[in-house]
């Protein structure tokens, strides 16, 4: 059989003459399926379209006569609804065997072993499927399988103007309901943010698919791929977040997608089939959707909705309809509702306008995330139907640090949130006050408040909180943002661009802790792939010592980043102290290199680990001998005691950080370091919230690394609170446990005086 291209083109050349005769629609689709059979040479062709929900046989060839307009199959009903169900592609040599088959006695075809069949796809929704089928046993060819896939698209055109199926619920907005909503979602970037909804509206209808001139069509294509060109390198040079950001990165990535050959190739395949230059893009991009819904890793997926990103913008400038709300400005205070958002698309608008941004899609290792971060922009994602309930216009409350959204509040509600709203300002330019204010307990204890970060633009919020340093460096946000592993030279040039942006203050850089639910794309690992529990698989540390070109590029990057300054560096997951040697192994091998090159060094190395694997605790004798500094994950340690893998919904609110048992293990860490010189401290959500972090004051914890929010909240709390006092309460709570702990701890706080959140 000739290529896809040639094979797709003499079918929508003859469909293009059936669509363009004055024929009613039934007779043209009998024509559609006569004219796919013979150029696919497959003895059926079948087209099935959605009628009152239902997959309604229209049009066969092969089948029997009789079935059309009887044969009615559900969505996910048999191999054609699970195909409009799942909106995929089936191929089968042997359709009996495939567990969703379905045999109909009416339409005569027990005798055709072969099947495939493909979607009709309108407004990213399945309205339709054809399918052909033939008596021998074979796969059809993939050129077949795409050509088939190229006619369903022209198919939905022709079906569409001829009103043929039901198209409610394929975006018409009209139907959103009306009073107040709440809405949860993902929590992606906190903060509050409220103003009149506005769609972006990244997606154009497309009207005509098959193309007159196929020249003609590339042309446009080209000049399209021109000017997007020039806008992504024209906002990869935008300076409006300062130089060296991760959001540069980030557009780095973004600007390889629209560079790639491979992706303009195929669209140019396309065109060769026969469409127009919009139908041709659509048309990768719904195999570009395809392969998203059969990939389950959520950073890959976040990479192809980069493409996707790509593939809106680039139909826009072909078609010329290039007013998405971006392009067209916001008249006000104004929340953001898309599906989905690229980075490169939110950087179109107006951010003392944008207050907000919501999406039906989103995750947090999302490109536009790190973007909004840097912009200052609350996000919600992962918020279901949003579109569905959502009017343009309506008046929208965005609550970042609850993952809530409020769709036409009553004024009451508005005017909560406003109140609260202006008592957070409040209490940011109180604690902002406390900036240059050394967090003193009342008896004179100095408590170190550092924050945890893992982007070069966090480094800021040192000198804005006052926190006394990073205690946790987040190294991997470089990998996990990038299309590629970052090479040394750029891994060295972060690392020293933190340190100088953090000065005479201290900075911990944690090795990379990728894998597990942290997966990379270009760093695939044949333990780790098919992990049932991640969070506990091969990731971290034990990743890094299996891959040790991995950690000798980043031992080098960081020791050459911190020439002539202090440098200190933590381990991740370390569950046997043979790990920690194993890592300083790799860091001494290339300090020794070093030395021999005459490169200039750190002025001091220091090596700490993360405990926690409670494991780690058992052997603390033989550890403190080897470290400067200990750090307790809180997040990863109480799951891992509590068997509570914290991403689940079902499990999260099945332990509390202030049970006797985790608080009884955390004391004897601390009893354990009592008397070394290794400096202990506790890194995580935990030592963020006041109450439990009032409790690990109380066991003796005097080092926290937070998020820089709460750095202010934090050394507040500690000047208001006798470190005597509380220790006295939770040795007595330790030794005789309350009922309940956290009350016990939230009565204390309120006879002295002490908010808490």
């Amino acid at each position: 059989m000739p290529g896809a291209a040639a094979a797709a083109r003499t079918i929508l050349t003859r469909l293009h003459e059936v669509m363009a005769a004055r024929t009613h629609a039934q007779a043209k689709l009998n024509q559609v399926v006569d004219i796919i059979g013979e150029s696919l040479d497959s003895e059926v062709c079948s087209i099935y379209l959605l009628r009152e929900g239902m997959l309604e046989l229209f049009a066969t060839r092969g089948l029997n006569q009789s079935a059309v307009h009887v044969t009615r199959l559900g969505v996910g009903e048999g191999l054609t609804g699970s195909i409009a169900a799942n909106i995929e592609t089936l191929n089968l040599d042997e359709a009996a065997t495939h567990p969703e088959f379905q045999y109909r006695s009416e339409t005569g075809e027990e005798k055709f072993h072969s099947f495939a069949g493909v979607p009709i796809v309108r407004r990213e929704r399945a309205i339709g499927v054809v399918t052909v089928q033939h008596v021998e046993p074979r796969k059809y060819e993939e050129v077949e399988i795409e050509a088939l896939q190229t006619v369903a698209m022209v198919l939905a055109e022709l079906i569409h103007n001829a009103g043929l199926v039901d198209e409610e619920g394929l975006g018409d907005r009209s139907e959103a309901q009306s009073g107040q909503q709440v809405l949860e979602g993902m929590q992606l970037v906190k903060g509050l943010g409220y103003g009149k909804a506005v769609f972006h509206q990244p997606r154009i209808n497309i009207e005509q698919t098959v193309a007159e001139d196929i020249e003609a069509e590339r042309q446009r294509v080209y000049l399209a791929f021109d000017k997007m060109r020039e806008q992504i390198d024209n906002m990869t040079g935008q300076a409006e977040f300062g130089v060296g950001g991760e959001h540069e990165q980030v557009l780095e990535t973004y600007k390889m997608f629209a560079y790639d050959e491979g992706w303009s190739r195929r669209i140019n395949e396309a065109i060769d089939s026969g469409l127009t230059a919009e139908a041709a893009i659509e048309r990768v991009q719904q195999r570009t959707r395809q392969r998203m819904r059969e990939i389950s890793d959520p950073l890959l997926q976040d990479r192809m909705h980069d493409l996707e990103d790509l593939a809106n913008r680039l139909i826009r400038i072909v078609s010329g309809q290039l007013g998405t709300a971006a392009t067209t400005g916001l008249h006000g205070d104004s929340i953001l509702i898309a599906k989905n958002l690229g980075p490169a698309e939110l950087l179109e608008y107006d951010k003392r306008r944008l207050k907000g941004v919501v999406l039906e899609e989103g995750s947090a290792t999302a490109h536009v995330v790190i973007v909004a971060r840097a912009m200052g922009v609350p996000v919600i994602g992962r918020v279901r139907n949003l579109r569905g309930l959502v009017r343009e216009g309506d008046m929208v409350l965005v609550d970042g640090d609850a993952a809530k959204v409020t769709i036409r509040p009553g004024q009451g509600v508005v005017t909560a949130f406003e109140t609260r709203f202006a008592r957070k300002k409040e209490r940011e330019a109180a604690y902002a006050a406390l900036r240059d204010v050394e967090p003193f307990t009342r008896d004179g204890e100095r408590i170190e408040v550092m924050m945890n970060a893992g982007l070069r633009d966090d480094v800021s919020m040192l000198s804005v909180t006052g926190a006394d340093g990073i205690g946790l460096y987040r190294t991997e946000f470089q990998f996990l943002v990038s299309a590629t592993l970052p090479q040394r030279d750029k891994q060295t040039r972060l690392y020293r661009d933190v340190l100088e942006a953090a000065g005479d203050k201290k900075v911990i850089f944690r090795t990379v802790d990728v894998g597990g639910d942290k997966s990379l794309p270009y760093l695939s690992s044949e333990t780790s792939a098919e992990d049932e529990n991640p969070a506990m698989g091969w990731r971290a540390l034990r990743l890094s010592l299996e891959r040790d070109g991995l950690l000798k590029m980043q031992a080098r990057a960081l020791l050459e980043g911190a020439a002539g300054r202090e440098l200190n560096v933590m381990f991740p997951m370390v569950s046997e102290v043979w790990e920690f040697d194993a890592a300083k192994e790799v860091f001494d091998g290339q300090l020794a290199y070093l030395k021999k090159c005459k490169h200039k060094l750190p002025s001091a190395i220091n090596f700490g680990v993360m405990l926690e694997v409670p494991s780690l605790a058992e052997v603390l004798d033989q550890l403190l001998p080897r470290v400067s500094f200990i750090s307790i994950g809180t997040n990863d340690l109480t799951q891992f005691l509590f068997a509570a893998d914290r991403a689940n919904p079902a499990l999260a609110e099945r332990y509390d950080w202030l049970s006797p048992s985790i608080l009884r293990f955390l004391k004897r860490v601390v009893d354990s370091c009592a008397g070394s010189p290794v400096k202990l401290g506790v890194c995580g959500e935990m030592g963020g919230r006041r109450l439990e972090a009032l409790a690990l004051l109380g066991i003796g914890i005097r080092r926290l690394s937070i998020t820089p929010a709460a750095v202010g909240p934090i050394k507040e709390l500690v000047r208001k609170v006798d470190t005597r006092e509380i220790g006295s309460a939770m040795k007595e709570w330790m030794a005789h446990p309350p009922e309940c702990l956290r009350s016990a701890l939230q009565e204390w706080a309120q006879r002295h005086g002490i908010e808490i959140d």
